[in-house]
């Protein structure tokens, strides 16, 4: 059965009296409102389904899924079993801060793709009562008698009862760019969705002509969901940045065991007290796990996904936002994202000359070149009967009120229609004059369009189609010398012209006409050739500069089409994805077995900038090819038959424009302005993104690891513990948090992309990053003890312990401080920097050093932490034992960035 249609044979295997009659309606009346309500509670809302995304529950438990996150959790376990009530509830109030955060950012990011599905939602005209009603598209039921015209959007899955001149766009589910005619007649045999003629499917619109048909599948039920319903299942790779996040967590785990037994070990030894020992070892789970990075990542990625809106890149989930930094090849398809989707008339080649139309697109001002002369409108008159052949035999329609251009139809036709104003012929003040009495719709079969008109007592017949074909139904040609009989060597000849303009990325019409008596005269026989058009659907402007920018930043990019080989390569060539001696391009065909694929194939196609004639499993096979050799892929697209590749895809990138619902919600990212340039901007802020996460990861860590050694350098040392456990929270969650999110907002480098992308396998920290971690770390530790031991040598003999504590937790807190300073560019200036340019820095160490302050002089805080009043002479010496590391730090820059 198919879908709803009421019997066991499918809809378009049954005639429409019988289809009719089993949906229980009638042609000419339609259903009753009462039997739409009905039904709509039977079926459902014709909408697909809302449960693909994700619910509010799965949003915020997601933020809870990463290791750092367990570990920080497990530590608050273990703090609260053992009293620290205190200690255990405040990381408790981080990990839910973190969530909060997420959990509202990705909510925002969802509300954004929920209102820009609402842009695109249709009312389409139903049959109630037997009155013609507009209704919205989720209230079409099977059974309804669906009334559509050129334009409009299918809202269903439709039979057609009735139909004129009929031609629906099917690309968005087929991927077929050529408009294909329908009609009512029943159809025997099994056959493909692409061939069931009498079928009109959801998402696909009408290019012309009108129809009348029954709704016989809605929602989840029509070909659209059940593609959508085949996308729900697939997996998502993790990002670089969510397995970088844990595997950065996993080892923390040896480090902090290892550390933890030394303490322990070395505690035991001198005859200290278990317990004590083991507050020890939950003082080193909270120094070595950095409570910060979930709740830092989390906001910097924020960050970056409202910039990414503000340039219009609409970003589904957080850490998709990174993956766009590391990414090194980009699929892109040709059609509206390196072209404007805007069929142009390019030049006209008539017997004995040929003429340029300059202007693009739906503009209509435009000049006539011949050998370097222009003029408005052509004197030619075989140029004149062309373009007027051009406009006549056409069926779609352009209006120009008050400034806003209205388009229905065909693109093909509708640049015809353009070409024609250029040329001061306007369709409707030609049809005043000889008005169409007749259409011979385009028949596939003969590849052919024809239209009468009156005119003189007589009609005259103006035809277009495949220059082939028109070709061998012309016999004669119009010279400037009059009509000439077409031999066969000078069909030859046209022959040749038509393909050279294929071969230059052209899709060429032939146009002719002839006069006849009688409306019903044969159309395709003894016509008169008037000449050739090429066509071409002309490169966005600011393609050309994005992938050269792409190129500097070390970025591939591949075109992917269904388009010939010659077309593709002409636009690849127009946008400089092709230098002028490479013609290299693979046909989608040679992808269908890529297990069969020999290394110096893989290595080909690996290597190819263009794939044409490419179906959707081609795509599939692509994206599993480079994903194999290693490569982070970004894959564009907006139909529905490109959603599986989107997801499968590391990132993938739908049309906000004109892409469908399935393509959107199968995306990673959705482009607002359909525009590539907007990519280039969403890879410049990822990787952005990343080298700040690297900042304050290497800030974080190296100022924890300097909390873990200080704790273990005072335990080998035999001193008394240098920081309490709720003082080492406090410097995680304050100190830590405010300057790492300043360093997570600076600018960036100018050169950012003018690099290569990172390798895909390398992580957050290297083991240079790792080295420097361990060098500051050590560095801030021994100066947090140093202090301690000089206090407690220069401060008078019996000071309370609870002060020199004090000295050593505020030589650590102000260390970590200066030593955001430290992380600047290694080739940056000691004084100018993207560090000491950064207002948000500066803000947060002033913050901080308040928050720093209230520690030890708040009634509240002091006693919760166990400070004391230090004076004068301690606070000298926990300020300048604290500027020593960032002395060193900024010594040991200045070495390495000379080197």
């Amino acid at each position: 059965m198919e879908g709803n249609s009421g019997s066991n044979q499918p809809a378009w295997r049954q005639k429409t009296t019988k289809l009719l009659k089993n949906l229980g309606v009638e042609e000419k009346e339609g259903l009753t409102e009462e039997e739409a309500k009905q039904r709509k509670k039977e079926f459902g809302p014709n909408k697909l389904r809302e449960t693909e995304r994700k619910s509010r529950w799965k949003i915020l438990l997601d933020q809870f899924k990463s290791f750092l996150v367990l570990l920080l959790g497990i530590a608050a376990v273990v703090s609260l079993a053992m009293g620290q009530r205190l200690e255990g509830i405040s990381i408790f109030a981080v990990l839910l801060i973190n969530g909060l955060i997420g959990f509202i950012t990705e909510l925002k990011a969802v509300s954004s793709m929920e209102a820009l599905k609402e842009m695109t939602e249709i009312d389409t005209q139903v049959l109630r009562n037997s009155e013609e009603h507009k209704v919205p598209a989720e209230e079409v039921v099977p059974g309804d008698i669906v009334v559509l015209h050129a334009g409009d959007m299918v809202p269903a899955d439709l039979r057609v009862v009735e139909s004129s001149k009929l031609q629906i766009d099917e690309s968005a589910l087929t991927g077929e760019s050529v408009p294909v005619s329908k009609n009512n007649e029943v159809i025997e045999e099994e056959v493909p969705l692409a061939e069931r003629k009498n079928m009109l499917f959801k998402g696909t619109f009408l290019t012309r002509g009108s129809a009348k048909a029954v709704a016989v599948s809605t929602g989840m039920d029509t070909e659209l969901g059940k593609i959508s319903a085949s996308i729900e299942e697939a997996d998502q790779e993790k990002t670089p940045l969510q397995r970088d996040l844990d595997q950065l967590g996993q080892r923390l785990v040896p480090l902090l065991l290892v550390v933890a037994a030394v303490v322990v070990v070395t505690g035991l030894i001198r005859g200290m007290d278990l317990l004590l020992m083991i507050e020890e070892a939950i003082a080193l789970a909270i120094a070595t796990v950095p409570e910060g990075l979930p709740i830092v990542a989390t906001l910097v990625l924020a960050r970056g996904m409202w910039r990414m809106a503000d340039r219009n890149a609409l970003i589904n989930n957080l850490s998709s936002v990174e993956t766009l930094g590391s990414t090194n090849i980009i699929c892109t398809d040709k059609t509206g994202t390196l072209t404007e989707n805007k069929m142009t008339v390019n030049n006209y080649e008539l017997e004995e000359s040929s003429y340029e139309l300059t202007g693009s697109g739906l503009e209509t001002e435009g000049k006539f070149v011949q050998s370097e002369k222009k003029t408005d409108e052509p004197e030619n008159e075989i140029l004149r009967e062309s373009l007027q052949v051009g406009v006549l035999c056409n069926n779609a329609s352009f209006r120009n009120k008050d400034g806003n251009k209205e388009v229905a139809g065909e693109p093909l036709e509708v640049a015809l229609l353009v070409a024609g104003l250029k040329g001061g012929m306007n369709r409707d003040k030609l049809l005043d004059s000889m008005p169409e009495e007749r259409e011979v719709s385009f028949d596939p079969s003969k590849k052919m369009m024809a239209t009468y008109h009156g005119i003189d007592g007589g009609y005259k017949v103006a035809v277009k189609g495949a220059p082939e074909n028109v070709l061998n139904s012309c016999s004669t040609v119009l010279t400037p010398e009059g009509k000439k009989e077409i031999t066969e060597e000078r069909k030859e000849s046209w022959i040749k012209k038509s393909e050279k303009m294929a071969n230059d990325g052209l899709r060429v019409l032939a146009l002719a006409k002839k006069e006849v008596q009688g409306a019903e005269e044969e159309p395709y026989k003894n016509l008169t050739l008037l000449g050739l058009t090429g066509m071409i659907d002309p490169p966005r402007q600011e393609v050309k500069s994005a992938i050269e920018e792409f190129r500097n930043a070390g970025m591939k990019i591949v075109m992917v089409t269904g388009d010939h080989s010659a077309t593709a390569k002409n636009v690849g060539r127009s946008v400089g994805l092709l230098d002028s001696h490479e013609v290299a391009t693979v046909q989608g065909g040679e992808l269908d077995a890529p297990e069969k694929l020999s290394s110096k194939q893989k290595e080909q196609f690996i290597n190819s900038p263009i794939f044409a004639r490419v179906s959707p499993e081609n795509k599939l096979d692509l994206i599993e090819l480079h994903q194999e050799n290693g490569s982070i892929v970004a894959m564009t697209g907006d139909g529905v038959n490109d959603a599986p590749a989107l997801k499968k895809a590391n990132i993938g990138i739908a049309m906000g424009q004109r892409g469908t619902q399935v393509a959107q919600e199968a995306a990673d990212m959705i482009l607002k302005d359909d525009n590539l340039g907007s990519i280039a901007d969403a890879v410049e802020e990822g990787r952005i993104i990343f080298a700040n996460i690297r900042k304050f990861v290497l800030y974080l860590m190296s100022c924890n690891i300097s909390e873990l050694l200080a704790i273990l350098f005072a335990s080998i040392l035999g001193l008394p513990l240098p920081l309490l456990p709720l003082q080492i929270l406090f410097l995680n969650v304050v100190n830590d948090i405010f300057p790492a999110f300043a360093l997570g907002a600076c600018k960036g480098s100018d050169q950012i992309m003018c690099r290569p992308p990172r390798e895909p396998d390398e992580p957050i920290l290297t083991r240079t990053h790792w080295t420097e971690m361990g060098f500051y770390g050590t560095l801030i530790s021994v100066v947090t003890v140093g202090g301690f031991v000089l206090a407690e040598n220069l401060l008078p003999v019996g000071i309370a312990n609870q002060k020199l504590v004090t000295i050593s937790f505020l030589t650590l807190a102000f260390a970590q401080l200066w030593h955001v300073f430290n992380m600047r560019d290694l080739r940056s200036g000691v004084f100018k920097n993207e560090v000491t340019e950064n207002i948000y820095v500066w803000a947060a160490l002033i913050l901080c050093s308040l928050l720093l302050v209230a520690s030890v002089y708040t009634p509240l805080l002091s006693t919760a932490l166990k400070t004391a009043k230090i004076g004068t002479i301690g606070w000298a010496i926990a300020l300048g034992m604290s500027l020593v590391p960032l002395l060193i730090g900024q010594i040991e820059r200045g070495i390495r960035g000379n080197i």
